[in-house]
């Protein structure tokens, strides 16, 4: 009897430990999991973005996955956090220093960047425009080639950041300077 119960434990902890929820727990792989991406600006000022970079996966993203005219939370899992220390112009937008989330409402022409004062929320449902800190109008274009992971970051360039999503065969950019 007791060598029967402990082939049971044993083939229960084999079993756990096989399992993806488990592994992703014990440092395996996960779906979507956390990125960052900085800038950092030539007087030390800097902007920092935390977001779970879900995969591509043979889906059809941008008006599939990812509604056309809905907005989006820009990652996977918990909203995606920017966080600036100085005031900034993000895409010709006065933004104070501070932190924000950050969602997109992407459409097949158009994309707008949204900046919520909503802080510390899952990343659905977008909490609503009465959070808008404000919207500014992304920069799209479409990729060489297709980029199986979802990708924030920044390109540097004189005085100024620009942010950039990268997914699918699209890309969606906004610059960002220090307000002076």
């Amino acid at each position: 009897m007791r060598t029967n119960f402990v082939a049971v434990c044993a083939l229960m902890v084999l079993a756990a430990g096989f399992s993806t929820t488990s592994y992703a727990q014990f440092g395996g792989p996960v779906a979507s999991p956390p990125a960052k991406a900085d800038c950092k600006f030539s007087d030390g000022k800097t902007i920092h973005v935390d977001y779970s970079s879900p995969r591509m996966k043979g889906r059809k993203i941008f008006g599939g996955l990812v509604p056309y005219g809905e907005p989006w939370r820009a990652g996977a899992n918990e909203a995606t956090t920017f966080v600036i220390d100085a005031d900034m112009n993000v895409g010709g937008k006065a933004v104070p220093a501070g932190s924000y989330t950050i969602f997109t409402l992407p459409t097949a022409d158009a994309w707008t960047l949204i900046i919520s004062k909503q802080t510390g929320e899952w990343g659905v449902p977008y909490p609503g425009e009465s959070f808008d800190f404000g919207r500014a109008p992304m920069k799209v274009s479409k990729l060489a080639s297709p980029v199986e992971n979802f990708t924030i970051a920044f390109d540097q360039s004189g005085a100024a950041c620009t942010l950039r999503l990268d997914w699918e065969t699209t890309r969606a950019s906004v610059q960002i300077t220090e307000k002076k």
